[in-house]
């Protein structure tokens, strides 16, 4: 399952005492971490050490309530633009990088024009909820458990099949287009493949493929039955590739020379080999935009109890890993509302201050489904809700119910999966950009009650990519080469009793039903 092709290794020679290729000259990998909000970009050496990094925000879209939309010309550009930018801030040439590793936002659906490679339409985001009733409509007929069967996922509009289908069905002309042969369909990795080739190359990994709702779990190919029920022509389908394998190679003017795409892997997928969570049951979490549990599931796919999604956890050679998931849409968004749409702070790191401002949030509890919920509840209708509002209320006490806010769900999650492994889970390895706020990490903790433990590098995603990158050119032969560039930071241990941990998770499940759909929230 690890093993290396013998051509690749031969043109991907690396010493592991001196760092360097056959020629003499350092190999490193280019690690492209295209985000929600974000694009950015690492150059990893042999060691595992970050030699250049570089990041660029770029913009939202919201047309309507409930709808999320990129640009992803912009996409394209932020994310070339960020790749040298980090490979200047290494002062590494692309003849030094043995290969290029992707990983990426899932679920955000592209169709462009393969003659033009202009997109249709601006991408439609993994958070958008603008299929919700074609959704529904499909539970209604009783298809779910068909789907779940045959794909590990639910029928959500987190997904990218209705997504597709709505772009065919409102952007004119676009599903003869495609029936014709003549559109191309991606979530943001094979949209980079696509830019970074020239239109040479239409692939997708095993990971992204597996969120579409349209690839058979068992056999990671693509499944007549789901593309017939989605309404899908297989013609704008890319082809399904190995997590960790040379995909293809980029055209040299984008970088200044050609190097080969040796991983791709989803976010999440990436956050869970870059955490080096290799064994069943082991589990993390990735405070991103959202958050996203995963738990290695070993070598079979997992069936959950608790609506959790079993979904590929990446792919090398023949083999195959599994994982469970579960995603909570709102994460670092939340902090973004408190300081963007109510303006009680200015930016993102000051929430950690008002926050511990006071001992607690005063009985206000906030759950941020702006978008829905996700995991376990899966409620496309829940929207938002803050409750135990009082004279007293300041924005201290409603910033440190945005932080618990987002443990509390992650805690949902994290029981859950614990009750599908049939034992309890005995740590959660964090990453992601909120994983750094020390109260939002012990409030974790306590609420689990078990240790968190936070990597010294929190760049878990890009790590992850990179890893898989490596590992396909040479640049280290198996996991165990990758053991001693996984260190800890720091553990938090729970501070609070059971107890009390028991009041805290009943408040909060009463809020939760005041802000699901039946209940009018």
């Amino acid at each position: 399952m690890w093993a290396v092709s013998s051509d690749v290794r031969r043109r991907f020679s690396v010493d592991k005492e001196s760092g360097l290729d056959e020629a003499g000259a350092m190999k490193a990998i280019l690690a492209l971490d295209q985000g929600t909000t974000s694009s950015r970009a690492l150059v990893v050496d042999g060691e595992g050490r970050c030699l250049g990094m570089a990041q660029k925000e770029f913009a939202q879209h919201f047309p309507h309530p409930g709808w999320v939309e990129h640009d992803a010309e912009e996409i394209w550009t932020s994310q070339l633009a960020v790749a040298k930018e980090a490979l200047g801030k290494a002062g590494v040439t692309a003849k030094e990088i043995a290969g290029i590793g992707i990983t990426n936002q899932r679920e955000t659906t592209v169709v462009w024009d393969r003659e033009t490679g202009e997109p249709v339409h601006r991408a439609i985001v993994w958070q958008d909820r603008r299929t919700a009733e074609r959704c529904r409509r499909l539970t209604e007929e009783g298809v779910e458990a068909r789907v779940q069967e045959r794909t590990g996922l639910l029928v959500d509009p987190y997904f990218s099949g209705t997504k597709i289908g709505w772009l065919l069905d409102h952007v004119e002309g676009a599903r003869s287009a495609a029936e014709a042969g003549r559109l191309a369909f991606g979530t943001v990795d094979s949209w980079l493949i696509w830019k970074l080739t020239r239109g040479r190359v239409h692939a997708t990994d095993v990971t992204n493929a597996s969120r579409t709702l349209l690839m058979n779990l068992a056999t990671g190919e693509w499944d007549e039955e789901m593309l017939e029920m989605f309404g899908v022509p297989e013609s704008v389908l890319p082809e399904i590739v190995a997590s960790s394998g040379v995909a293809g190679d980029s055209e040299a003017e984008f970088l200044g020379g050609s190097i080969p795409i040796g991983g791709v892997v989803g976010d999440q997928q990436g956050a869970l080999f870059g955490q080096l969570c290799v064994k069943p049951g082991m589990i993390k979490n990735t405070y991103g935009t959202g958050c996203f549990l995963l738990m290695n599931a070993g070598e079979e796919p997992a069936v959950s109890r608790h609506r959790l999604l079993s979904t590929p956890a990446w792919k090398r050679g023949d083999g195959m890993a599994y994982a469970l998931e579960g995603s909570v849409f709102s994460a670092g968004s939340v902090v973004q509302w408190l300081r963007d749409g109510l303006g009680l702070i200015r930016t993102s790191g000051e929430v950690e201050g008002l926050a511990a401002s006071v001992p607690d949030a005063g009985g206000v509890r906030l759950v941020p489904a702006f978008t829905g919920l996700g995991a376990p509840y899966w409620d496309a209708e829940a929207r938002g809700t803050l409750c135990g509002l009082t004279r007293g209320t300041t924005a201290a006490h409603v910033a440190r119910a945005a932080l618990e806010g987002i443990a509390y769900q992650v805690a949902d999650v994290v029981r859950s999966m614990g009750d599908d492994a049939g034992k309890p889970l005995t740590e959660l390895r964090v990453d992601g950009g909120a994983s750094v706020n020390n109260l939002l990490m012990q409030v974790q903790a306590d609420l689990l009650g078990i240790p968190v433990i936070r990597p010294k590098t929190t760049e878990s995603t890009a790590m992850g990519a990179a890893f898989l990158a490596g590992l396909a050119t040479g640049v280290w032969s198996g996991v165990e080469d990758l053991d001693t560039h996984w260190q800890v930071d720091r553990v938090f241990d729970p501070a609070i009793g059971e107890d009390e941990r028991n009041s805290r998770l009943a408040g909060w499940s009463d809020a939760v039903a005041r802000a699901r759909s039946e209940i009018g929230g």
